[in-house]
């Protein structure tokens, strides 16, 4: 049941035209009836078609316009698969936040903070490094400055967000810099 892409709940008359077509489409799909219903949202990789809204069902499509042509129903399945990629490929969680690639925001419950663009990215390549990342590194990569300018740029930008998180979140703590550069706090 796990391989499925898409789940079909007690909408048969989808399922019917699917399993028609299944050797012209490239599509994995499987229906589900309501003894199977608690078992849905522990699948992350599927989107759960539906005749009407279930209340907390993740991942369900709410699809009531029929009559529809074939093209049109296999677009808006395609279009609901795209969807949930890009949603899916926008969100990072570093630690107990949320960040949405996006919107350029960072949640901490009912917190948000804004960011630019450049915060962003100098956030994200402290993540994804084990070790502090120097300020020339970060000139380097996050920039794009070369290593023998002087300049104050990264010191300023990182300076500045950490003042920002400290305000909105109460998180002195969630860039550290030591004596080898900065890095993203790590959770214990």
């Amino acid at each position: 049941m796990d391989n499925h892409n898409l789940v079909i709940y007690e909408f048969e008359e989808l399922y019917k035209i699917l399993v028609e077509i299944k050797k012209d489409i490239n599509l994995d799909f499987e229906f589900v009836n309501k003894q199977q219903l608690s078992d849905l949202n522990s699948k992350s990789n599927c989107l759960i078609f539906t005749l009407k809204e279930i209340p907390g069902l993740n991942n369900q499509i709410v699809f009531n316009n029929f009559p529809i042509s074939i093209f049109k129903l296999l677009e808006k399945i395609n279009i609901e698969f795209i969807k949930k990629n890009f949603h899916e490929q926008s969100e990072i969680f570093i630690g107990n936040y949320r960040l949405n690639l996006n919107s350029r925001e960072m949640f901490l419950k009912e917190n948000k903070l804004k960011l630019t663009e450049k915060e962003i990215s100098s956030i994200i390549y402290l993540f994804q490094s084990d070790k502090p990342i120097s300020v020339q590194e970060l000139q380097t990569k996050v920039w794009g400055y070369q290593s023998q300018l002087e300049t104050h740029t990264v010191e300023t930008h990182i300076y500045r967000l950490r003042k920002k998180i400290s305000k909105t979140f109460n998180d002195d703590g969630f860039i550290i810099s030591n004596k080898n550069g900065y890095e993203i706090k790590k959770k214990e």
